[in-house]
């Protein structure tokens, strides 16, 4: 499973490069957001256990948040707690060739404010999964079937949710003054005081990015962003590895990256129809430097689940042991334990060495360790 961009109508800029060389991309930007950077911290705040980097900030923020406050962040925290609305990458829905990211909060939420009403509303109902993300189709102000499975859903979800969904249909631009008034109030009680810390360091990464992009080509630039994100040039195609499927292209509107300070482990995709896509990436994070693919992972987990190969585990987490002291331990033949061994040592859970004329097998200890922690980062990524 993955989300691919089709960059096809990217624009190759300069002359054809030398052999070897990178070409060069047009319409490819690398900005930080204010908006989405408040999203994050929305995010944090309700969803600690999701960022154990800033512990200590969601601690802080919380400790002297106006309790008033804290009471309307819950009136809609399915916005950025259980999905990342892309009501806070508004940029990415303008008409016409990509427009990017401001500098200010106050000029993001003006182009929020130009987001249709179709727009604003399937943004905000994307918690009830019941309009179609990637692909066109009926919108819940337009449809009356659509809208009656919105609030279905929203029932699903909890009373508040189904209030929210009535009043949201019922009068958009009700909502979006609240919504408005609600972000710059968080602006004022907490936000506007951690993004005059972090903008620094997102600007430095944005231009490390560029010039990643500029002199090295789009497959590193994307690299740096993260190892699950990669380049097919000749299919003029960008793989995201993530536990979900999904298509968009570029088209006339290019592709943004979009940095996070606070948003580790989370590398998101929007690829909504007709929106320009965005990869909002974290920098900054403590993930490992090469973590395994989503099926690297699977393969692993499928490789520890079988009852055999985790008694055999417990000898090779002890010590390193020949095929033939395996057969023995566990009254099997050597060609059954050889193709168990061949299950972990595929799945890149053995380390082997030879000693003589035998081959000594060994668990290794450090990568099932690490088991826990890139589970939670591929289903979070």
């Amino acid at each position: 499973m993955s989300v691919h961009i089709d960059i096809t109508g990217l624009r190759p800029t300069g002359a054809p490069p030398a052999r070897g060389e990178p070409r060069a991309w047009g319409n490819v930007a690398v900005v930080p957001s204010p908006l989405a950077e408040l999203g994050m911290a929305l995010h944090a705040l309700s969803e600690p256990g999701h960022h154990p980097g800033v512990q200590g900030w969601v601690t802080g923020v919380t400790a002297r948040l106006d309790p008033h406050l804290a009471d309307r962040m819950c009136e809609a925290d399915f916005l950025w707690r259980t999905t990342f609305s892309d009501l806070f990458l508004p940029y990415a829905g303008l008409p016409g060739p990509g427009t990017l990211p401001c500098a200010t909060l106050a000029e993001e939420l003006d182009l929020l404010d130009k987001l249709t009403d179709e727009q604003f509303v399937d943004a905000a109902l994307e918690f009830t999964c019941a309009v179609g993300y990637g692909s066109c189709g009926p919108t819940a102000l337009s449809d009356p079937e659509v809208r009656r499975r919105s609030l279905d859903l929203a029932a699903a979800r909890g009373p508040q949710q189904l209030r929210f969904g009535e009043r949201l249909l019922a009068d958009p631009p009700r909502i979006r003054a609240w919504l408005r008034q609600f972000l710059q109030d968080c602006d004022e009680a907490f936000f506007a005081e951690t993004w005059s810390r972090l903008r620094h360091q997102l600007a430095a990464d944005a231009r490390h990015k560029t010039d990643l992009l500029r002199h090295r080509g789009l497959a590193e630039a994307l690299a740096a962003v993260s190892p699950a994100v990669t380049l097919d040039e000749a299919a003029a195609d960008i793989k995201v590895d993530k536990l979900g499927d999904g298509r968009t292209a570029t088209g006339d509107k290019g592709l943004l990256l979009v940095p996070t300070s606070l948003g580790w482990p989370h590398l998101m995709v929007l690829y909504r129809y007709g929106w320009q896509p965005v990869l909002h990436y974290p920098v900054g994070s403590p993930e490992l430097a090469a973590p395994p693919t989503l099926e690297q992972l699977a393969l692993r987990m499928t490789a520890l689940s079988h009852p055999v190969r985790m008694r055999m585990c417990r000898y090779l987490a002890r010590s390193a042991y020949t095929t033939g002291e395996l057969a023995q331990a566990h009254g099997m033949t050597a060609p059954e334990i050889s193709r168990h061994l061949a299950v972990l040592k595929k799945a890149g859970l053995l380390t082997t060495r030879r000693r003589g004329r035998y081959v000594l097998h060994q668990l290794d200890v450090t990568a099932v360790a690490r088991l826990g922690s890139e589970f939670l980062e591929g289903i979070l990524r």
